[in-house]
């Protein structure tokens, strides 16, 4: 994953971003110890010392880029680099998040079958991951849990499944989108979200189906196609409330030809307002 932010470069997507009209300023990777190279510390939550202070550095960027009055637009990585995204994010009120994903991200460290913080962070920015997660960079909860929006999920742990009946959260499902429409749930999801402080989008690229996105870590098929996933981000700008982007999970190891990372460059086009016509 850590070459995810590359690959999306290597697609273009300055030159993407350019072509709308934007000025896109690059400010490069945050840096990232070498797994292989440091001790992966608690098994329930593994390499989370190393997460938080990359994070954290992740935060101070999106902070200052929300005072220069720039969007935010985070490239992973895997998805525990939301944290700092949404930390970042919350200046004096917690905001809403519409997280486009298969999966939930919302275990705990009780709960987690992995240890892998890329499954808790959704939880973790709610304040319900706990002590562990808590850091000078953010404060927690980061997101108001009344204003949660999960789009596209088909693999959920029992878990989470509880958790989501006790949050309240709004959320679709691919079974959801099969009977709903992705317009329908798409425009009430974004309206869930909306509200005072932040709006933010976060768009792992296993929702997409493996076919249309095969360079993900974590493929589960049944996920949008190529154009529902296009039609989604057309509605969030034309939906005018978001103020922050976030593309994670490309895998250009089990890509093909950077199929995938091309596409999340079109998908965050889609999002900032690229049009057919």
């Amino acid at each position: 994953m850590d070459m995810g932010p590359s690959a999306i470069r290597y697609a273009g997507l300055d030159r993407r971003i350019n072509q709308l009209g934007r000025q896109c300023l690059d400010w490069g990777n945050v840096g990232t110890p070498v797994a292989e190279a440091v001790t992966e510390g608690d098994e329930e939550l593994r390499f989370l010392e190393q997460i938080k202070a990359t994070c954290a550095e992740v935060a101070k960027l999106t902070r200052r880029a929300v005072d220069d009055g720039c969007l935010p637009l985070v490239l992973g990585g895997d998805h525990s680099v939301a944290l700092g995204t949404l930390g970042g994010l919350h200046d004096t009120e917690p905001g809403g998040v519409l997280w486009v994903d298969a999966h939930g991200d919302l275990n705990t460290p009780e709960t987690s079958l992995t240890g892998n913080v890329h499954g808790m962070v959704l939880a973790a920015a709610l304040g319900l991951g706990g002590r562990p997660f808590e850091h000078e960079a953010w404060m927690l909860p980061a997101v108001d849990p009344a204003r949660v929006a999960l789009l596209g999920v088909r693999s959920l742990d029992d878990a989470e499944r509880t958790l989501l009946r006790e949050l309240g959260a709004a959320v679709y499902t691919m079974s959801d989108l099969d009977r709903l429409g992705v317009e329908k749930a798409m425009r009430d999801a974004l309206e869930h979200v909306a509200g005072p402080g932040f709006v933010h989008v976060s768009l792992d690229m296993d929702v997409v189906d493996p076919a249309d996105a095969p360079g993900v870590g974590t493929p589960v098929r049944g996920g949008l196609t190529y154009r529902e996933a296009h039609l989604a981000m057309e509605l969030v700008a034309e939906s005018g409330i978001a103020g922050s982007l976030e593309v994670v999970e490309v895998n250009p190891i089990l890509d093909r030809e950077n199929e995938t990372a091309r596409l999340a460059v079109e998908l965050v086009a889609s999002a900032l307002g690229a049009r057919i016509l």
